[in-house]
């Protein structure tokens, strides 16, 4: 299989490792040409250590050749440059190239997920396929048993994906709520957010518990909302990929909330973190969504009052815990 991957970040370089190890030619593209560069001489990603790519991964700094003629093409960019790095790509994708999309993220201005965003660049016509799950690149680039969901309203195209992506180390499940998993890889990155802020405020397991689960149960609410299936909310696009995104040292959003709940601001967390902080991105477009679909979501509000308002977060845990009481379904 001939694959292009769009963007050289951990994710799409550990997917790219993995898919050439598996015998399919793989092209990488990055719009960074020193990025493109480094890649292609040192072999080593600055963000996955220990981690060698193969040689005969093929970077390049131009979109055509990544999205030419290729069988499946992976958009791994962040969530904020998927609509213009579709943009780009459009002259060049054959409809007959199955789109996989592994950003997470929903468009505040459209209030659209990442497969939306690209059908509307695109046009119709194209297979889409949303793959989503516990899948820190971290773990994928070391070969560690993995699972991850591969959704889409094309069965054949799912299922064509599931085999191309499933090895030893990977096991791919489908799904065919779309709109469910791709809004679980959004939402979770807000709770995880909670997360760590509950840690670094010195909370202990039980309130990290307590937010995963009504995290969950929040996520689930506004999902059957807009019209998905609460299956999808509990199964690895939903609660495994919330678990290890709230727990796991690998975790940006989780590692951003910790430093904001020993008082840094949200700028400063996610300058220290280093990378992109989709959580933080998908706070507008969550809020838009709740108040579209009159859906109460304490917990994503709270942050969102603490990252967007400056609010105090000891402040805002004491209101949530003596918030009306209620039933817990």
């Amino acid at each position: 299989m001939k694959i292009g991957v769009l963007g050289a970040g951990t994710w799409g370089t550990a997917l790219a490792r993995m898919l050439s190890l598996d015998g399919n030619e793989i092209v990488v593209w990055s719009a960074i040409e020193k990025e493109v560069k480094e890649l292609s001489q040192k072999r080593r990603h600055p963000n996955l250590m220990g981690m060698k790519i193969p040689d005969s991964i093929t970077f390049t700094s131009d979109i055509a050749e990544a999205a030419s003629n290729m069988d499946i093409v992976v958009f791994a960019v962040p969530s904020v440059y998927v609509r213009s790095v579709a943009g780009k790509a459009k002259p060049y994708l054959s409809r007959e190239t199955i789109i996989v999309d592994v950003a997470k993220g929903i468009e505040f201005e459209t209030l659209k997920t990442m497969t939306e965003i690209i059908e509307d660049e695109l046009g119709e016509g194209f297979s889409l396929v949303a793959l989503s799950g516990p899948t820190h690149a971290e773990e994928v680039a070391k070969d560690l048993p993995t699972t991850i969901v591969a959704s889409s309203k094309n069965e054949a195209a799912a299922e064509r994906v599931q085999q191309v992506f499933s090895n030893s180390a990977m096991r791919v499940y489908t799904n065919s709520d779309i709109r469910g998993v791709e809004l679980c890889g959004a939402l979770k990155n807000i709770i995880a957010l909670a997360a760590g802020i509950s840690t670094g405020l010195g909370y202990g397991d039980n309130a990290k518990a307590a937010i995963i689960t009504r995290g969950a149960a929040e996520m689930a609410r506004l999902g059957i909302a807009m019209g998905c299936d609460a299956s999808t909310f509990y199964g690895l696009a939903g609660v495994g990929d919330l678990i290890v995104t709230c727990t796991s040292i690998h975790s940006r959003n989780n590692h951003a909330g910790f430093l904001i709940g020993r008082g840094h601001s949200p700028e400063r967390a996610a300058e220290e973190v280093g990378m992109v902080v989709e959580g933080m991105n998908a706070l507008a477009a969550a809020m838009g969504l709740s108040k579209k679909y009159n859906v109460e979501m304490p917990i994503i509000s709270a942050v969102n009052e603490i990252v967007n308002n400056m609010a105090n977060p000891q402040e805002l845990v004491e209101k949530l815990m003596t918030r009306e009481y209620k039933n817990e379904a």
